[in-house]
């Protein structure tokens, strides 16, 4: 028998079980395109053919009937999903001026994402340009279809690249443009509740221990690094609100909670905060920081202005939450004095 302990045979064994899983995905991914192009070609005979004007209402179901007698191994032949194999064609054929643009992102991008994905997309999208847009922020990010309907509900696709930033003066072209692309303006925090009056420490708390789902919020290649991090510059001690690490940027990120309106003190603040881990954190390997101001309202021009004449990458975003209870919900909760009362009832 062979020794367990024998290094060469594990790490055959362990190069073995990448190789089966990297199979394993490969075949999952040529499965699921066989399936989406199906759907296509479907969806394309359903809307060429046209036999909905010869039996009406009732063709769906027929068809619906037919096709799962002939082929009852096979799902997805209910009458619903074929008519949203019809709805499918149509809606990525509905725009002529992007119509080259399907036929190049057929093969390439339609077809990767999964049947569940595409079905919120047709119902949540206005656009079949649209849409383009969240299958390669899926294919970029591995969104699952929660996530991929959070994110179309945060509309991310107005606020993807928003952030005001003075990255065109201070990174190389090709840098500031990808950083840009990475930044949003608004950010949408609605995983969390506070009370109306919450503090900064409040919601940094808050989005802390709610880590996961705001590394979602901020996008791909976001490490948490730490919040309140320490770091000594002439024998004083400051604190950085957040601190992150992108991995495909290879660059920290160095993020300041405000819960008010931007002001531009702000700005220096950040400015030096980025400075510090630049000279104090940053190694050989690592590009130049960044850092950002999120905060809950800003005046455009004075954050331009602000970010005018320094030279270190920064950016200016706000937030919205979305989980603060409403006033007229409010209203109708019970007071603390009224809670109390119903107690003594109780044990009265």
């Amino acid at each position: 028998m062979l020794e367990k302990n024998n290094e060469q045979y594990i790490s055959w064994i362990l190069d073995l079980k990448q190789k089966i899983q990297q199979r394993q995905i490969k075949a999952a991914i040529q499965v699921n395109s066989a399936l989406i192009e199906m759907y296509w070609d479907l969806g394309k005979e359903i809307s060429e053919r046209n036999f909905e004007n010869t039996y009406g209402s009732s063709f769906f179901a027929q068809l619906s009937k037919d096709l799962r007698s002939e082929f009852p191994e096979i799902k997805g032949f209910s009458e619903s999903n074929l008519k949203y194999c019809k709805r499918f064609y149509l809606f990525y054929n509905q725009d002529n001026e992007i119509r080259q643009q399907v036929v190049d992102e057929l093969r390439n991008n339609i077809f990767l994402i999964p049947w569940g994905h595409h079905v919120t997309m047709m119902t949540k999208c206005s656009t079949s340009k649209e849409a383009h847009f969240y299958i390669r922020k899926t294919i970029e990010n591995g969104w699952s279809r929660a996530v991929l309907l959070n994110m179309i509900s945060g509309k991310l696709i107005e606020s993807q690249g928003k952030a005001i930033n003075n990255f065109s003066t201070t990174l190389p072209d090709y840098e500031s443009d990808l950083i840009r692309e990475t930044l949003k303006d608004p950010y949408i925090f609605d995983f969390i509740s506070v009370t109306e009056n919450y503090k900064e420490r409040e919601l940094e708390n808050a989005l802390t221990e709610n880590i996961s789902k705001f590394l979602i919020e901020l996008g791909s290649g976001f490490a948490f690094v730490g919040k309140q991090v320490e770091i000594s510059v002439a024998n004083q001690s400051f604190f950085i609100d957040l601190l992150f690490y992108h991995i495909k940027l290879k660059r920290y990120v160095v993020i300041e909670l405000k819960t008010g309106h931007f002001e531009p003190e702000f700005a220096g603040k950040l400015n030096f905060y980025v400075t510090a881990v630049d000279k104090q954190m940053r190694d050989e390997n690592d590009n130049a920081t960044v850092g950002m101001i999120i905060c809950k309202d800003k005046n455009e021009i004075i954050a331009e202005y602000s970010l005018t004449d320094l030279h270190k990458p920064l950016g200016i975003s706000s937030y919205e939450l979305k989980k603060i209870l409403p006033e007229n919900f409010k209203s109708h909760l019970p007071s603390i004095e009224e809670v109390e009362n119903e107690l003594k009832k109780l044990h009265s």
